[in-house]
């Protein structure tokens, strides 16, 4: 179990906010597995919120069944907190959290995501002010900086839980280090050490072995899983087995049922949104294949989704047989026709 604030979450497995991929689709698909303890949005624009319509925004869309859901929020003023609070009142949500650690340069040239760790004064005034506005669990999600600096992130950190915060997850790399660098899990441990309130650690983590390995260098109080979700959407419940002994029956994985179960998941979004949805889930998912690549290939140069969704079949044809004969073909083209 997890503890945020008024909340107690089933695990301490958490989804990471990831554009164009934690939507309802995959959200819908990780609870069929089970183990996570936490869903969350893609990252949604403070300013913009207020005015999108839940039950047809692509970025809002969410099932009865997606709970508990955290709606991440990037923020570029003070200003946007109190009317962004107001509308995920009346979406429900169960947890916000704001973004201090996406490098994109475009947020960061807006203001946002992990720019605004350069400027702890407009940090403790958002942080402050969303505290103020919600009593529901508020955290936040951070880098480890521009440089591997152990009393400025210190400082920043204190400062984030001495306004309020109730939980951080730390991704553990600095701003400017891509995916593939090896992330600095046993700063995280930094953090824990530094902190009262739950912090989680992110980055890294694509196997039960990753998930121990994080664990042990970094006494994290749990795990923030990002783009492993894509991949493994059964990763979570494995974890959630072999790590914190919760009882999970870990159902057969059938990658191309697997495969069927999102696409008919997209189904809820309108027809011009699903294409692109379809193309940035099968990046990741055709990783599980020795030849995955032809799979991504394939789906990137399609034009609709029906055609992406064939493309997809006649590769399963060709590598796995034995798992298509499981998959309805018919029904997900019919389903996915404008």
């Amino acid at each position: 179990m997890l503890k945020i604030h008024n909340k107690i979450f089933s695990t301490p497995l958490l989804l990471a906010p990831m554009a164009g991929l934690t939507h309802s689709a995959l959200r819908t698909l990780l609870l069929s597995y089970g183990g996570i303890g936490l869903l969350s949005t893609e990252m949604l624009s403070a300013r913009r919120l207020p005015v999108e319509n839940q039950r047809i925004s692509p970025f809002l869309i969410r099932s009865e069944s997606e709970k508990p859901l955290s709606y991440q929020l990037l923020v570029t003023d003070v200003q946007q907190i109190a009317p962004a609070m107001d509308a995920l009142h009346r979406f429900a949500a169960d947890c916000v959290d704001i973004n201090f650690g996406c490098p994109a340069p475009r947020v960061r040239k807006a203001g946002g995501g992990s720019s605004l760790m350069s400027d702890p004064v407009r940090v403790r005034q958002i942080i402050r002010t969303a505290r103020r506005e919600t009593d529901l669990p508020l955290t936040a999600k951070i880098r480890l900086g521009e440089d591997l600096n152990g009393p400025v992130l210190r400082d920043f950190c204190l400062m984030l839980q001495d306004e309020g915060l109730d939980m951080l997850t730390v991704h553990a790399r600095l701003r400017g280090e891509s995916f593939c660098r090896k992330p600095r899990w046993e700063w995280v441990g930094k953090v824990k050490q530094w902190l009262n309130i739950p912090v989680v650690a992110n980055g890294g983590i694509f196997s039960v072995e990753d998930a121990a390995g994080c664990l042990a260098l970094s006494g994290a109080d749990g795990l923030m899983i990002g783009r492993a979700a894509a991949q493994k959407p059964w990763l979570f419940a494995e974890i959630a087995r072999e790590i914190y002994s919760v009882d999970i029956p870990m159902p057969e994985i059938v990658l191309p049922q697997l495969y069927a179960q999102f696409a008919l998941g997209l189904t809820r979004f309108r027809p011009e949104r699903r294409l692109g949805r379809l193309k940035e889930f099968t990046h990741y998912f055709a990783l599980n294949y020795p030849f995955g690549h032809h799979l991504a290939m394939a789906v990137q140069k399609s034009t609709t989704p029906v055609l992406a969704w064939q493309q997809a079949v006649d590769f399963f044809a060709r590598t796995d047989p034995d798992g298509l004969k499981v998959v309805e073909t018919r029904e997900v083209a019919a389903a996915l026709s404008p």
